[in-house]
């Protein structure tokens, strides 16, 4: 009976451990599934130096409530934005450009308006086209409202500061 508890304690801490999880993919693999099911884009764009974006992960995306929402109304992506591999998007080649001992994709230059800091979270809309970069470290309290925000397509008739006055955390 003592195994059979532990046993049940275990299988479920791990479907708990399960639901925080967001399944990150690549860019490439985003966009390919935009295509085939159309989904709006987020966009984590990290270094592995970058202390706030490891912050961000365990504050944010960790966070049960953020992680749900995110998986369910957009394909997220890790984008490092050091990576070296070049990567083909809409008719243009982006690549890896060296700059002294680092050195940054063009592409994360390109998603952020040239604006690079990390973290910076990028949303896209279901047509690839960028909706916002947001520069800096947000936990899970502030970004949740700007998930429901872009996520619920709210952008699009309302003005960010109405849609703050009126909205209700559920964190």
């Amino acid at each position: 009976m003592k195994n059979l508890f532990v046993y049940l304690i275990l299988i479920l801490s791990g479907s708990i451990v399960h639901a925080q999880e967001i399944e990150w993919l690549s860019f490439e693999e985003a966009v390919a599934k935009s295509k085939e099911e159309p989904r709006k884009l987020l966009i984590d764009i990290y270094t592995d130096w970058c202390g706030w974006c490891k912050k961000m992960d365990r504050d944010a995306y960790a966070n049960t409530h953020v992680a749900e929402y995110i998986s369910k109304n957009f394909y997220a992506v890790k984008f490092n934005a050091e990576q070296t591999e070049s990567i083909e998007f809409d008719g243009h080649t982006f690549k890896f450009i060296p700059q002294g001992k680092r050195g940054v994709h063009e592409l994360a230059a390109a998603l952020t308006n040239n604006k690079l800091s990390y973290p910076t979270t990028v949303f896209m809309d279901e047509n690839l086209r960028i909706i916002q970069p947001i520069p800096g470290y947000m936990n899970a309290k502030s970004l949740d409202p700007i998930l429901k925000y872009i996520g619920g397509d709210k952008f699009k008739n309302t003005k960010w500061e109405d849609f703050q006055k009126n909205y209700q955390s559920s964190l």
